[in-house]
């Protein structure tokens, strides 16, 4: 990991705070702050697959009604009885090949579309929105 060296003004208090915090944790100061930034910070996606990495990133550039949009969505009614349907076909041992990899193609899409749900989520709750209730 590469490290940058910034200078930064803080309010007393809030020094005291982190202060304070360091000397009850045992911790360093630096890293009760790299903490708190880290906390702070949007939501990353490091652990997140390759392939929805891309995704993922151009959330960070949508503004609030687009993620509330994403945050929001909800998968189709046919959508949703057609996975199932391969699913139990795949239990069952019923499945054809072209089945499998259109349960394989349904099963990448929800994973993309419930980590775009959720990342979208986190944003909005960084951005200071509480996700209970959507504004738009």
């Amino acid at each position: 990991m590469q490290f940058e060296t910034i200078t930064l003004q803080v309010p007393e208090l809030l020094h005291r705070r982190l202060l304070n915090t360091a000397r009850a944790t045992n911790r360093s100061l630096e890293e009760v702050i790299l903490h708190s930034l880290t906390v702070g910070s949007p939501p990353n996606w490091e652990d997140i697959p390759d392939e929805f990495k891309g995704d993922l990133a151009a959330l960070d550039k949508l503004d609030d009604r687009a993620l509330w949009q994403i945050a929001k969505s909800q998968k189709t009614v046919e959508e949703m009885e057609r996975y199932s349907q391969l699913l139990e076909q795949n239990r069952n041992h019923t499945i054809t090949e072209a089945e499998q990899i259109e349960l394989s193609n349904l099963r990448t899409e929800a994973d993309r579309f419930m980590l775009l749900k959720s990342q979208a989520a986190a944003l909005l709750r960084w951005r200071g929105h509480s996700t209970l209730a959507s504004p738009f």
